[in-house]
């Protein structure tokens, strides 16, 4: 291994960047690109063109070269400076012409010469060290020659793409999409980066985007089914299925919020959402008619309860793909939507791309080119049918063919459809489900080509195909409010789409309910700040469960609901008390009811507690979300991003921090009534309920009864709370501004209108509320944000 540190090395020549200009190495070219000072993309292929073109889908970034310079060493490797890092180009092998190969040299080779490309800081220290990569030929030996299965000769060769990078030995890994078997830490767990809905703990999707505790991030730009190793044998190695180059970003941070300021540069800034979405979303699968849904939103409002949208989930159509409403249950969906909207509730409505064989459009689309096909024209099915017969999805699947929303034409009609057919009865938002595709595009092809080369990118282009539409349209005549979209799945970029995004059909069990945590918090890592999941499980629950303890919740109020299921009222009360300190709170299931009036009298008044502490905590979230609009940043936080110096955080996968101020211990364990939490070190705590003062780097065992979960607030923050609404869209003027002393604190405080982009344009308020502990007193600069005195709205806790 080569290991080479600038400042050892002697210079021949010192040159401004000016243009970039790839290296050769034993017939491999690499091309260096910055794109701001700690954020560079490295490519390299045997093929000049494809070393030289533009990143892939999901970057918005161009090249920015001001303040790096180009220097060659007397060694002949190439090294690229600027004030945030270098970046060495190791000279070209020299093989000795006379020195004899081992004997088996002609039985074994590589896929290609091999590279040694470092990146360090300034000083030498190190970030990544490419020591090694390949673009291999598919063949039978690698078993990689079904890789190339349905694809056209004309997009042939491709090859196997991949690298391995030094992996220092107390190196943690984050990020890479969703995974859901329940750890948060990747080192030494193999990641297939896909999107899978039948993965292993539940469905999984790719961001091939990580992050480190070693002060970088790396994106790997190809949208191929990729398997990352993280530290094997002292390694991390990538490999793509199918690829032309190896192509990938490095982002420098001093902080792990630097590090998604330059995610956020290279894929775009996360939107601020409708403030409605930050609120409750109300769904079950399925409502089956307009009465059925106002009388579950007459319900929230009779008994005066925040809810802000209520979802119509699939199989309100008459068929898969016909964009109508069955009219015997869905009489009038434009005066059931102007009911809602006069009680402030919202809607969003399912929409798939699937159209079925006989619909109203399935021909037109199938003259257009318009579905995900196979190279010979037919469309995409679970099966592909024998020549002659119809496709009609048989024996897997009877719901047809999914639209191809990567061609923009299909995309903008698509979206159209959308705006004429679903928009223009009053539903205000989209849940684009089936984002997969659950019809995989292996062996098939998208517009923009095989369908395993660019396997992962189809929810980029979906939820974009309705967020620049929404933009663009608006959902109904004079309406321009912002765009809201309910996503399966995601991938690099989708965060700039308005979406939110869920962790799909998941079971209604502990194990599940234990294991999204993880799952969430490496979402969120990879850029995707929304995300979030079904309160309760999606799938069926069992007719019978005994559980291990006496449940803490009487099930016998709820039996029509959750039959004998015995702990399930339990179940769905932790799993409600996690949801309020999710990014988006969103109930969903295949129950016969949902509400939080469904779970017996021992369950309900919990509920209603924590489903106002969530409207309660809306000044604080919703500044949260400018917090991510403004850094790329998420604001639902493994520990390690704000405790970076505290080793034991490293893997803690069932704590988090919630904003700056609040860390969230989920209780996960049917029958428990305590938990141990640790507090990391460095700074305070306070235990939110009680206001107990702690120190931290301690782990400590925390009463939990069914009612309570456990909260602590970082010693030196500001929580500023809002009077009781029952809708985002109702004035709620700030109740406390509660500070935790014991260090000075500060918190930016924002609202704007909640509805439309002028945000975009500076029309929002931003007050910057400042703590001054030594002489405890609180100051406030810019949008004055309450009537009256901060005095009669200040309590300081513990003073």
């Amino acid at each position: 291994m080569i290991r080479l540190f600038p400042a050892l090395l002697l210079i021949t020549a010192t040159v401004t960047l000016a243009q970039n200009t790839p290296l050769e190495r034993n017939g491999q070219i690499i091309t260096v690109e910055p794109y701001a000072p700690n954020v560079v993309r490295i490519t390299l292929s045997k093929i000049a063109k494809e070393a030289e073109a533009e990143p892939g889908y999901g970057f918005v970034a161009k090249p920015d070269e001001t303040g790096w310079k180009h220097a060659v060493a007397e060694s002949g490797a190439d090294i690229y400076t600027s004030d945030r890092m270098t970046v060495t180009v190791a000279p070209a092998y020299k093989h000795d012409p006379n020195q004899k190969l081992p004997d088996t040299a002609k039985f074994f080779s590589g896929s290609t010469a091999g590279a040694n490309i470092s990146v360090t800081l300034p000083d030498g220290s190190p970030l990544a060290e490419m020591d090694g990569w390949q673009m291999a030929a598919l063949n039978q030996k690698d078993d990689t020659l079904k890789n190339a299965r349905g694809i056209k000769p004309e997009d042939l060769p491709l090859y196997t793409v991949g690298a391995s990078f030094r992996a220092a030995d107390d190196e943690h890994y984050y990020g890479l999409g969703q995974n859901q078997e329940g750890y948060l830490d990747h080192r030494q767990r193999a990641i297939t980066c896909a999107a899978n809905y039948l993965a292993p703990g539940s469905p999984s999707y790719c961001v091939p985007f990580v992050v480190t505790n070693k002060g970088y991030g790396i994106v790997w730009d190809n949208p191929s089914s990729t398997t990352i190793y993280p530290a094997f044998d002292g390694q991390t190695k990538w490999t793509s299925t199918l690829g032309r180059r190896v192509s990938f970003f490095v982002i420098a941070g001093k902080t792990t919020d630097e590090i998604y300021s330059g995610y956020r540069l290279l894929t775009g800034a996360t939107p601020m959402l409708p403030k409605a979405a930050y609120g409750f979303i109300q769904c079950k699968q399925r409502y089956r008619s307009q009465a059925e849904v106002l009388a579950v939103a007459n319900g929230y409002r009779e008994r005066h309860l925040p809810l802000d949208i209520i979802v119509v989930d699939w199989f309100y159509y008459t068929k898969m793909g016909e964009y109508d409403f069955d009219p015997e249950a869905w009489p009038d969906p434009a005066a059931m939507n102007k009911e809602l909207h006069d009680k402030n509730i919202e809607t969003m409505i399912s929409v798939w791309p699937r159209f079925a064989p006989g619909s109203r459009y399935y021909d037109f689309l199938l003259n257009k080119g318009w579905f995900e096909h196979y190279a010979s024209g037919v469309p995409v099915t679970p099966d592909n049918p024998a020549e002659g017969k119809p496709v009609d999805g048989l024996p897997y699947d009877k719901a047809g063919s999914d639209i191809d929303t990567t061609n923009p034409e299909a995309a903008k009609w698509w979206w159209q459809l959308i705006h004429d057919n679903i928009a223009s009865k009053g539903f205000d938002y989209f849940w684009a489900d089936e984002t997969e595709p659950d019809l995989p595009p292996d062996g098939a092809y998208l517009s923009i080509g095989p369908g395993t080369r660019y396997f992962n990118v189809y929810p980029l282009f979906h939820t974009a195909a309705i967020y620049d539409g929404v933009r663009q349209d608006g959902v109904r005549p004079g309406m321009k409010n912002r765009s809201l979209v309910l996503s399966r799945d995601a991938f690099t970029g989708a965060q700039r789409n308005g979406t939110i995004f869920w962790s799909s059909d998941i079971s209604p069990t502990w194990d599940s309910l234990q294991r999204q945590i993880p799952t969430g918090l490496n979402t969120a890592a990879s850029g995707i700040a929304y995300t979030g999941n079904d309160i309760g499980g999606w799938q069926d629950l069992p007719y019978r469960h005994t559980p291990a303890h006496p449940p803490l919740i009487d099930p016998a109020g709820a039996r029509d609901n959750v039959r004998y299921d015995d702990d399930y009222p339990e179940l769905y009360v932790r799993w409600f008390e996690y949801g309020t300190f999710l990014p988006t709170m969103r109930t969903h299931g295949t129950r016969k009811y949902n509400e939080v009036w469904s779970y017996g009298t021992q369950a309900e008044p919990i509920l209603e507690k924590y489903l106002k502490l969530r409207y309660t905590l809306m000044p604080y979230i919703y500044s949260l979300g400018w917090f991510t609009h403004q850094t790329g940043a998420p604001f639902m936080r493994a520990l390690f991003m704000d405790f970076p110096t505290d080793e034991k955080v490293s893997d803690i996968r069932d704590e988090y921090m919630f904003g700056p101020a609040l860390l969230v211990a989920p209780v996960v364990h049917q029958g428990a009534t305590t938990r141990e939490v640790y507090l990391p070190a460095g700074t305070d705590w306070y235990n939110y309920w009680t206001n107990e003062k702690l120190h931290g780097g301690q782990t400590i065992t925390v009463q939990a009864p069914i009612d309570t979960i456990p909260l602590f607030v970082k010693a030196g923050s500001i929580l500023p709370l809002g009077a009781p609404v029952e809708s985002t869209h109702d004035h709620q003027p700030l109740q406390k501004i509660k500070v935790y002393p014991g260090v000075n604190a500060e918190f930016t405080l924002y609202n704007d209108d909640g509805t439309t982009y002028a945000y975009e344009k500076g029309d929002y308020k931003t007050t910057t509320l400042r703590w001054d502990d030594r002489n405890s007193r609180l100051t406030h600069e810019g949008a004055k944000a309450w009537d009256g005195s901060e005095k009669e709205l200040l309590e300081v806790v513990g003073r």
